[in-house]
């Protein structure tokens, strides 16, 4: 049991943890669009993010596929950019929601990419634990609970400020998207740095790109508020 708790708790405070935001930003702005009523179609879609990274967690963490991780760490911000695109080209050409199964089917694709990102952690935690089916099971189960609980937030926020506080949806979706744009662009560009540098192996977040993070998150707080 105690192991359980070990790889569970890792697990759940690497998706929590703010300086690994990239995959609650993209929980974020694939979400930025629900509110608490649409809990079905958003457990739809988180479903297919699980199901992605789950498949390269596994496959990563038992050596079966192997990357390099600047690269990994480039695409999951990509991946983010990507969404972000997505829903503001939704809202500028008023063009009608892809189908739920395309959304579900591209979700999937980019929880193959995530699934990497989380299973470069999970390596460096194992070290050399023979048994390692355990550990790759309880860590993930403690991703997708902390999966949930940001999910569950992001509604509620969204609830809030829409229904509550009666802030325009458009506009609310378009400052959220443009905000995470921005920040996934920002991240490309240091991560992409960092990927033409071969002799700079780290996959941290640059301290600069954290700075520019909080100040544009805080530029967005003060938006709402003065709405």
């Amino acid at each position: 049991m105690s192991d359980f708790l070990l790889w569970f708790q890792l697990g759940l405070n690497h998706i929590t943890d703010l300086q690994g935001y990239d995959h609650m930003l993209f929980l974020l702005v694939t979400t930025c669009v629900f509110v608490l009523r649409d809990f079905r179609k958003v457990l739809i879609l988180v479903t297919g993010f699980t199901l992605g990274h789950t498949i390269t967690l596994a496959l990563s963490t038992l050596n079966i596929i192997s990357l390099n991780s600047n690269i990994i760490e480039l695409s999951i911000a990509i991946t983010i950019y990507i969404a972000a695109v997505y829903q503001i080209l939704q809202l500028k050409f008023k063009s009608e929601k892809l189908s739920l199964k395309f959304e579900f089917a591209v979700i999937s694709l980019f929880g193959l990419i995530h699934g990497l990102g989380f299973s470069n952690m999970l390596k460096s935690m194992l070290g050399s634990e023979e048994n390692i089916i355990l550990p790759l099971f309880y860590f993930n189960l403690g991703i997708e609970a902390g999966q949930i609980l940001i999910v569950c937030l992001i509604l509620t926020m969204n609830t809030l400020i829409i229904n509550k506080l009666k802030l325009n949806r458009i506009i609310y979706i378009a400052i959220l998207s443009v905000i995470v744009l921005i920040i996934s662009g920002n991240m490309i560009k240091n991560r992409f740095r960092i990927c033409t540098k071969p002799e700079n192996k780290t996959t941290q977040i640059p301290q600069k790109e954290s700075i520019f993070v909080t100040y544009t998150i805080k530029s967005y707080i003060e938006n709402i508020s003065n709405a």
